[in-house]
């Protein structure tokens, strides 16, 4: 009650209100009604938690579309001894990018013949044109442009293998972040009898220049995928009837226990430093390690996966002759 008439001087005010007051009940039934649930810190304009959550958005993003990028721009090898072995790897170069007035050597006139006897473009730059192409590496005069690698989808790898008329035999790495370690291993898998090698989207070395050209070539014959989500790649493929067999130093069974090797099989290559994740390891029907002398710790990766294929190939070729 507005004012207090017992007190001196006091006066009694008279009420403004005129009906009911959204809010206060009223006379309408649902004038009182809730807004619902609070809504999640990262959801609260202004928030600081929501200012970090649309931070961390925006990076991620920003990440995901420099890999787009890097997909789709070509890469350039430079250097005179990279650029020359990988014109004798035969990687499939788009462009030798010379800078003008180069002092000739050996490895310069290599290149130059052999891009042209492989139908290459030779194109004369200046040498700061070079040097932006190539992002300021050390080029001494040379740069090879590479386009993008050309992918098979990861679902066809099998089917490519079935029309084989083999068993069919894949190759998936884990975590294998190292480009040559990946060149070598589909260099092995190629020179065993793979039928394809199986790549995850994401932790993992792509097929760039390094790569090819420590392949050797065998990048132009061999199938490479790349799976969204390995682990998931891997249960499929067992759906359809393969064996899953993973390179762990602590498996359940030694390389000379591999009874599954004559089967369709998919062997799985650990990174080089912590093996198989924990989710890849529980899909392998079977883990597998190699034998080795006392005192040597550990293979790396790519060396691992050349010696379990050759057992496979071996396994393979004695059974064909029974």
């Amino acid at each position: 009650m507005a004012g207090n008439s017992r007190r001196r001087g006091a006066v009694r005010k008279e009420s403004t209100k005129k009906g009911p007051v959204v809010g206060s009940g009223g006379k309408r039934r649902k004038a009182l009604e809730g807004k619902g649930p609070t809504p999640k810190a990262k959801e609260r304009t202004g928030h600081p938690a929501q200012r970090k959550a649309a931070a961390a958005a925006a990076k991620a993003e920003k990440q995901r579309a420099a890999a787009k990028r890097a997909e789709e721009t070509p890469e350039i090898i430079a250097g005179r001894n990279p650029v020359v072995e990988s014109l004798r790897a035969r990687v499939p170069a788009t462009a030798l990018y010379v800078a003008l007035n180069i002092d000739s050597d050996d490895r310069v006139r290599e290149a130059v013949r052999t891009a042209a006897d492989h139908g290459i473009s030779i194109l004369e730059v200046p040498r700061d044109e070079l040097d932006r192409k190539t992002g300021g590496a050390v080029h001494q005069g040379l740069g090879l442009q590479v386009p993008p690698f050309d992918y098979t989808d990861a679902d066809d790898l099998l089917t490519i293998a079935r029309n084989s008329g083999d068993a069919p035999l894949l190759v998936a790495l884990d975590g294998v972040t190292d480009p040559r370690n990946l060149g070598a291993v589909v260099r092995s898998a190629a020179a065993f009898g793979a039928h394809g090698v199986l790549l995850p989207r994401r932790r993992s070395a792509s097929m760039t220049a390094v790569a090819w050209r420590t392949s050797a070539g065998a990048a132009a014959r061999m199938p490479i995928g790349v799976a969204p989500n390995l682990t998931r790649q891997l249960k499929s493929w067992a759906d359809e009837g393969l064996m899953v067999a993973g390179l762990d130093a602590d498996g359940s069974t030694d390389i000379d226990g591999l009874d599954l090797a004559t089967e369709p099989l998919v062997v799985v290559v650990g990174s080089e430093g912590r093996g198989l994740s924990r989710l890849v390891r529980d899909t392998c029907d079977v883990t597998v390690s190699i034998p080795m002398a006392t005192g040597v710790e550990s293979l790396n990766a790519s060396v691992a996966g050349a010696v379990l294929l050759s057992e496979v190939a071996r396994r393979r070729r004695a059974a064909g002759r029974t």
